[in-house]
């Protein structure tokens, strides 16, 4: 790799290098080389799964979750191929910002990424979560004012947001700073001079922590929904099983939204309202390499949690526990009715239709699969 042998031939012309020094540079691309590139490849196939669902998929609630998803991958995947791609020429460039980016240019651009790839993925998923919430709770209204260039204009404004907030630390004249790593960009977090240097990171983190707060409400809605229909005995209806399917992603998404991002956002309103603090780099470079992981564990969610893993993944401990999952078999078979029904019926105006008084027979179903 090109950077790589750069990267020694840096380490060898400065004065007196020190191995340690040379060795964490080294580690440090390395890592980033490795981030980038596990993130790339998680992301290229969760989205190679979601449109090959989109596209043989009749439900409308479906689709529509479908078409967040795949917005959700395609904003990760651009995240790591850009922001990966700055780090690597911040470190071929060993650091020297003075000398490749005199009018701060790169540092400019370099901020607006991490913020705009950063605050997508929430505002993202909390948009997934709301619109769940509305299909499961009301699905009339859901299949009647929702269209898809509803879903559509929704997608557009969250990253309008997204991008506004990205650029406006650029349009007030408060340029992103280099932070003490010399790798990253950032807003300026270090002896803020007025309100403004206050109110980004501040207005950068509420949001993210709304966005957060926003999923957990909703979520929590939807698997209440779902959870007193399941204790009515209405598992036989049509739209059971790709609710279940979708709602486990909303909440292993949530789950990786609050572990990554919750320390940073958190920390950055700490920052932003003491007015003296001590020196806090380390810490605060160490929560943004945790945010990181979000964009490479989310795609893993869609990878993993689907209906036929699922399945597989019962059906295993179906075969270890034996007769003791009565409930697990039935569930099984709940699920396995709600997909035969799925496939061979067109969109419906509503999230869930019953079959009927009479469900199918456990003979059926056997002789079927």
């Amino acid at each position: 790799m090109s950077g790589n042998g750069s990267l020694e031939t840096g380490c060898r012309s400065e004065i007196r290098p020190s191995n340690n020094t040379c060795s964490q540079k080294e580690l440090s691309v390395t890592a980033s080389a490795i981030s980038m590139s596990v993130g790339i490849f998680s992301n290229s196939l969760a989205l190679f799964i979601l449109i090959k669902s989109y596209n043989r998929i009749r439900i409308k609630s479906k689709a529509s979750f479908l078409l967040f998803a795949s917005s959700l991958v395609i904003t990760d995947l651009l995240g790591h191929l850009i922001n990966g791609s700055l780090v690597l020429f911040v470190y071929s460039s060993h650091k020297k910002w003075e000398t490749f980016d005199p009018h701060r240019i790169v540092c400019s651009v370099f901020g607006a990424c991490m913020v705009f790839f950063g605050l997508s993925p929430l505002l993202l998923g909390s948009a997934m979560a709301v619109e769940r919430c509305i299909g499961v709770t009301r699905p009339i209204f859901h299949s009647t004012a929702l269209a898809s260039h509803h879903m559509k204009r929704l997608l557009g404004l969250t990253w309008l947001l997204a991008a506004l907030v990205a650029v406006l630390p650029v349009l007030l004249w408060r340029p992103y700073k280099v932070q003490r790593s010399r790798s990253w960009c950032f807003f300026h977090m270090e002896e803020p001079k007025d309100w403004l240097d206050v109110l980004l990171p501040l207005l950068f983190s509420m949001l993210g922590l709304l966005a957060l707060l926003l999923s957990i409400v909703c979520n929590t809605l939807t698997s209440c929904a779902l959870l007193q229909a399941r204790l009515r005995r209405k598992h036989h209806c049509r739209g059971t099983s790709y609710h279940i399917e979708m709602i486990c992603q909303l909440l292993a998404i949530m789950l990786v939204s609050c572990v990554c991002w919750g320390p940073l956002l958190i920390h950055l309103i700490m920052l932003s309202t003491r007015a003296k603090h001590e020196p806090t780099s380390f810490s605060l470079l160490m929560v943004v390499r945790m945010a990181t992981w979000n964009q490479i564990l989310d795609p893993w969610v869609y990878i993993l949690l689907r209906k036929a893993v699922l399945r597989k993944i019962f059906m295993l401990f179906h075969s270890c526990w034996g007769p003791k999952s009565h409930y697990l078999h039935r569930w099984q078979r709940s699920m396995l009715r709600s997909s035969m029904e799925t496939s061979n019926s067109g969109a419906g105006p509503s999230d869930c239709r019953c079959l009927g008084r009479f469900p199918l027979s456990d003979t059926t179903i056997k002789s079927i699969t």
